[in-house]
């Protein structure tokens, strides 16, 4: 079965928390602060691989998990990290944010790695606050959150020309030709049913990739058929052959054909109507075809056409080579991924947040920066505490506080732990 299209779910691991602990050695009766950082958590990386085809492996499994950090120990001792996860992917996988459609990655590349979900930071230990003033600090801090989030991965197949046409026009027929591949072959409609990929020699380090596109109907752009699964791979493709069936069997137009299926490639993404094109009339051994070839030149006069017989052979090796001509004078597409859209959607400091707001007969301050101190503080310790303060006053969450009218003996409540507000 061929799978190119997969949802799952990805969650890093959380950050081990820093260890409160103090020095007990003999002799030593007021040890300091001894508690070790708490280790990173595990992050998952899709690492694209050439000798994978599909993405069935994630039909069956949809929820990954990379291991947590563990917690911070005694005398110093860091916890160790979890360890990263590497999911393989086939090259030319899409990985786009599921919530949002933006494109995160785009694997092209034999053994090209992204993380997706980034582990969570370890938590430091009571030994990293202390100061000269805060001798034995009596808390820690915790780990924070690893990333969790659904992603798309979409394949679209890599391949440098690609065969499109309708159903049964001899697309199949041409890619075992002039490849090694072997597609089903045989005469009705949607014989392939997943896209095929061949490799066409012309010399000693000369060739290409050729996909066989499974064949296009009216409707294809908007889900008619397998439409929207065999559109997806076009977009890979630097060179288009258009396959027609010059003689015109089962009642058909080659004419209208081919404007068909170039409607049906702009209706899907403007970006294929500027991909290049040649004409490839198929089936010339039928007599029909001589009778349709005038008709067809005169029509499609500002195209390249090139006849042949995929039955018989004829034309097939000036295909290929001119083929191959043809790409080596169209230049390298663009990058599917935006890296300033990219980047805006990563943006740290939206993550931390911190929004202060009143309600009838309270006020409220939340955001995952405050969730993490509250996590870290140790409320029935004066050190702690104080700390707790002073970092609501650096945060500007004191004065934010003030501006909404806050005043002495007001409720505040801070991801859940209710003050009396003190000014």
């Amino acid at each position: 079965m061929f799978v190119d299209i997969a949802k799952i779910n990805v969650k890093a691991g959380k950050g081990g928390n820093g260890s409160v602990a103090f020095r007990r050695e003999k002799y030593v009766p007021l040890g300091g602060p001894a508690g070790g950082d708490g280790g990173d958590g595990g992050s998952i990386i899709l690492v694209a691989d050439e000798g994978l085809r599909t993405l069935m492996d994630f039909r069956y499994k949809r929820h990954y998990q990379a291991e947590n950090g563990e917690d911070g120990r005694g005398k110093k001792q860091y916890g160790s990290d979890g360890k990263d996860m590497y999911l393989r992917v086939p090259t030319g996988t899409l990985v786009k944010d599921e919530e949002t459609g933006i494109v995160l990655a785009d694997l092209k590349v034999d053994g090209q790695e992204y993380v997706c979900a980034r582990g969570g930071r370890g938590g430091k230990g009571n030994v990293r606050f202390k100061n000269s003033i805060r001798r034995t600090p009596r808390f820690a801090e915790p780990g924070t959150k690893g990333e969790e989030r659904e992603i798309l991965l979409e394949l679209k197949l890599i391949a440098d020309v690609g065969l499109v046409g309708f159903p049964n026009v001899g697309k199949s027929t041409i890619l075992a030709s002039v490849t090694s591949a072997k597609p089903k072959i045989a005469n009705y409609h949607f014989t392939t049913l997943k896209p095929n990929l061949g490799v066409v020699m012309i010399g000693e380090g000369h060739s290409y990739v050729l996909a066989d596109i499974p064949g296009l109907i009216e409707g294809a752009s908007e889900g008619a058929g397998l439409g929207l699964e065999f559109l997806r791979h076009v977009e890979r493709t630097k060179l288009l052959l258009h396959v027609i069936d010059a003689s015109g069997q089962e009642d058909r137009d080659p004419v209208e054909d081919f404007y068909k299926i170039n409607e049906e490639l702009k209706n899907y993404s403007e970006k294929l109507t500027k991909k290049e094109q040649i004409i490839v009339l198929n089936k010339m051994d039928l007599p029909q075809s001589l009778d349709n070839l005038e008709k067809i030149k005169k029509e499609f006069k500002d195209y390249e056409i090139i006849e042949v017989s995929a039955a018989t052979g004829e034309g097939l090796d000036f295909l290929k080579k001119r083929a191959y001509e043809r790409l080596l004078e169209i230049e390298e597409e663009i990058e599917f991924v935006d890296e300033v859209q990219v980047e805006q959607f990563f943006d740290r400091k939206e993550r931390d947040t911190i929004v202060v707001s009143r309600e009838e007969d309270y006020f409220l301050a939340e955001g995952e920066f405050l969730e993490r101190l509250v996590a870290s503080t140790n409320f029935d310790d004066f050190e702690s505490f104080s700390y707790f303060q002073k970092v609501l006053i650096d945060k500007g969450v004191i004065e934010k506080l003030r501006e909404l009218g806050a005043k002495e003996g007001d409720l505040i409540s801070v991801c859940g732990i209710e003050f009396d507000f003190v000014d």
